[in-house]
Order: structure tokens, then C-alpha cells, then sequence
């Protein structure tokens, strides 16, 4: 009896297992052929894609640009929340280094700490003032942002049996703080993706 019992739970095991190793078929509409995709889960790729043309427009934003020939000086931005709002698992906090980091370097926007760091870098200067005061960093010097960059990433899916057709979309916007106008907004819904399931042969 509990041989059969045995061999009952190792039969459910491999049916599990070979069930999992079915194969995948990616088709990522409009890309280059180079372009790889195994899962057809979101990847390198679609952040590539997404910051590519999001960081663009932002760099050629007409506001923006107004900002600095009346104010004299780059516009300060903070990173905000991008929300993930997809059906999947994705890290946001890559999107917006990547917004930073390739904004700084082109100089259009200069970009302050997060809420998080700047709680860290304070508990510093406050540490500093206690215990190195001849050569302590003020406290109450910081740098105020104009712009807030705030994001959501969301997906649209379309099922049938073992196809799928997913669709990103990713929305970027730049806020002024003072007077919580959007003086930047843009999307990216390119990123669309044919999925197939090969049926599971015994």
C-alpha cells in the first residue's frame, strides 16, 4: 500500500515538473531582431525601450526649457514613487536610476536625494555635529527641488488557451511642487508581446 502511495506523489512530482518545462515562444512586436526574449516577462530590453524615449522627451520638454531660461539655473528634480500597477513582479527603482542617471549626465535636470537617503544623510550631519564639529556639514542647507518625478507601470493582457498577447505601458510625469503642475508627461505602450505555450507532450 505504500509503494502504490509512493509512486502516486512521485507521478503527480513529474507530471509538475514536465508541465513546468514546457516550452516558450516570444514575439516582441517591432523589435529588432537582436532583441532577445525568453519569458516574455518584463526585462533589460523593455527598460531600455521605455528609457530611451521617455528621457528623450523629457530632455526636449519645452517647459523645462522655459524653466531654466527664466529661473537662470537647471531645473532640481526628486524622484517620486513610480507605481508598479502590472500583473507582474517589476523593480521601478531601476527605471528611475536610469531617468536619473542619464538626465544628470546630459544636464538638463539636476536631481536631489531621495526621501530615503536624505533621512540618512541627516542622521549624519546630526551625528557629525555632535561628535566632529570643527568640520561638521550644516544642517539646513539642503537644496529644495522644483519637480517631482512621479511614474506608473501597467500592463494590459489578452488571453487565449496557451497564447497571450501583453502590452506595458509606462507613464512618466514631471510636477512642479509649488504649484503641483505638470509641466512634463509622456507615455510608452510600444512594448507589446506575442506569447506562446507549447502543449506538454508524454
Amino acid at each position: 500500500m505504500k509503494i502504490k502511495v509512493v509512486l502516486a506523489n512521485l507521478l503527480v512530482v513529474s507530471s509538475l515538473f514536465f508541465f513546468s518545462c514546457g516550452s516558450t515562444s516570444v514575439t516582441r512586436y517591432g523589435a529588432e531582431e537582436s532583441v532577445k526574449d525568453l519569458s516574455g516577462y518584463w526585462n533589460d530590453n523593455d527598460v531600455n525601450q521605455v528609457c530611451t524615449t521617455l528621457i528623450d522627451s523629457c530632455i526636449k520638454s519645452k517647459r523645462v526649457a522655459n524653466f531654466k531660461s527664466a529661473k537662470g539655473r537647471t531645473p532640481v528634480v526628486i524622484i517620486g514613487t513610480i507605481k508598479n500597477k502590472s500583473v507582474e513582479h517589476i523593480d521601478t527603482s531601476i527605471l528611475s536610476k536610469r531617468f536619473q542617471n542619464v538626465i544628470i549626465n546630459d544636464g538638463t535636470l539636476e536631481f536631489v536625494a531621495d526621501a530615503n537617503q536624505r533621512e540618512e544623510l541627516r542622521a549624519e550631519k546630526y551625528d557629525q555635529a555632535e561628535n566632529a564639529y570643527e568640520t561638521a556639514k550644516s544642517i539646513g542647507n539642503e537644496i529644495a527641488a522644483d519637480f517631482m518625478l512621479q511614474g506608473t507601470v501597467t500592463t494590459i493582457v489578452d488571453t487565449d488557451g496557451r497564447q497571450q498577447v501583453r502590452t506595458y505601458q509606462v507613464d512618466m510625469q514631471l510636477i512642479d511642487l509649488e504649484t503641483n503642475r505638470i509641466i512634463w508627461s509622456d507615455q510608452n505602450n510600444d512594448i507589446k508581446k506575442y506569447i506562446k505555450k507549447s502543449a506538454v507532450k508524454f
